[in-house]
């Protein structure tokens, strides 16, 4: 049995995209639409989709390894499936998470990290953390590896944390969320993922940073771009639902494909219809 790939025709005729594109379309608030993918064959139905950033995230130990968190993944998780996807890709950004362990000890070890995910495919890493990460995404910028920071909810810290809970709810928890994406900016960070952060909480952080690309999950409308975990986004992920989630994969009483599922994400992210502020937002 094959899969079938069918273009859009928006993606049919889309370039390759990089860095400046993305600097681009955030300067002229035309809404990023990413999502997460861990194989090939998934990669090249959202590549057709017209997806503009695919995440290899660490997100995979919950989806693909069946793991109650993030933390056992490790590097060599991250560079199998980073190269798997960008087999997959034709013109989507592509962006690999540094996983728990591979980034922490030194911005040293974090080039080493780095350096492992951008042989395997990644044009970009991630990593979590505010102000004790300052440094690292410095020293990794300086060498020419572009990074995307993580702030708000931080899955690798879930423990010290509390649990998956929304980050920056008072005063405190906000100016230490802003002050963290100006320190990322300066930096030299390109790209900013907020995940679980009160919609207000991010209109103040892109307006405080404006050299970062913001990328919203549970984070409102108002970032410059959304992301969503591709089995999440399809209703593949057992359980009760996160707020934020909205399935795809349904129109009224039809299941659309996964390439179709991917496309209305798409169409609805660019036209700022997904995600409600009230429906989505915290």
């Amino acid at each position: 049995m094959s899969v079938h790939v069918t273009d859009t025709p928006a993606a049919a005729s889309r370039p390759r995209l990089n860095l400046v594109r993305l600097r681009e379309m955030a300067a002229r608030d035309e809404p990023i639409a990413m999502l997460t993918c861990y194989e090939a064959t998934l990669a090249r139905l959202v590549d057709a989709a017209g997806v503009d950033v695919v995440l290899v995230g660490d997100s995979l130990g919950n989806v693909v390894q069946g793991r109650s968190s993030t933390l056992p993944v490790d590097l060599g998780h991250m560079a199998y499936h980073t190269e798997c996807v960008a087999r997959g890709l034709s013109s989507a950004w592509l962006i690999g998470d540094l996983p728990f362990g591979s980034y922490e000890a030194s911005p040293q070890q974090a080039l080493e990290s780095a350096i492992t995910l951008m042989r395997a495919g990644a044009q970009m890493v991630k990593l979590e953390g505010g102000g004790p990460m300052v440094e690292t995404v410095r020293f990794l910028v300086d060498r020419g590896i572009p990074v995307c920071a993580h702030l708000g909810l931080t899955p690798q810290r879930v423990h010290a944390l509390g649990g998956f809970r929304v980050q920056g709810r008072d005063a405190a928890g906000a100016e230490t969320l802003v002050a963290d994406a100006q320190a990322m900016a300066q930096a030299g960070a390109a790209m900013l993922v907020l995940e679980l952060v009160p919609s207000a909480v991010a209109r103040q952080v892109r307006a405080a940073a404006p050299g970062l690309i913001t990328i919203g999950i549970g984070a409102g409308p108002d970032t410059h771009g959304q992301v969503l975990v591709l089995h999440d986004m399809l209703g593949w992920t057992p359980g009760r639902r996160p707020r934020f989630v909205h399935d795809f994969s349904r129109d009224g009483e039809h299941t659309r494909s996964v390439q179709d599922a991917a496309a209305a994400y798409v169409a609805e992210v660019k036209a700022r219809r997904f995600p409600d502020p009230v429906q989505h937002g915290y």
